[in-house]
């Protein structure tokens, strides 16, 4: 299972890195995910103990309960996929907390943005999270939350946690 945690680490990471840096996770490291996740289930190595049955139920879950978000715009197809990436990663189970964790981190992103353009319009503290002109954490004019990357922050906390629990046992 180390094999696994350190493989999941790794891709979660880059699609934080990727999702912070460009707002685009790459197809090809979303199926990097998906292949691994399904590998370390079928090889007993998988991080979070999913069997590839329940590997493949937690992807479907995670496609089936985002697709709506992005069908009605409000969120972009690789949180879409990344979310399926993680349930199959994660399981099922896993996936209402990763998604509650999430989204309260992006609300509290969207309020910090909201009050730090309200903080620097009237010059209250003498310093912006503006670079260049631009909020943080956006792409020319797009102001939203790197919303995958915190779907897979939210998930290492799961790993985290399930360690720390683990370690207390």
């Amino acid at each position: 299972m180390l094999f696994g945690s350190v493989v999941f680490t790794a891709w979660a990471v880059l699609v934080a890195w990727c999702d912070c840096r460009d707002r685009r996770v790459a197809n090809a490291l979303v199926a990097a995910g998906a292949c691994a996740a399904l590998a370390c289930a079928a090889l007993h190595a998988a991080p979070f103990g999913v069997a590839p049955r329940q590997a493949a139920i937690g992807a479907s879950i995670g496609f089936a309960a985002m697709l709506p978000f992005f069908l009605l715009g409000v969120m972009g197809a690789a949180d879409v996929k990344v979310f399926a990436v993680l349930g199959a990663w994660c399981g099922a189970s896993a996936l209402l907390g990763i998604w509650m964790v999430a989204t309260l981190a992006s609300a509290l992103h969207a309020l910090a943005l909201l009050v730090f353009d309200r903080v620097s319009s009237t010059g209250g503290l003498g310093w912006s999270p503006w670079r260049a002109g631009r909020p943080a954490f956006a792409i020319g004019q797009r102001r939203a939350a790197p919303y995958a990357a915190l779907l897979v922050g939210a998930a290492l906390l799961h790993a985290l946690g399930r360690s720390l629990q683990g370690a207390v046992h």
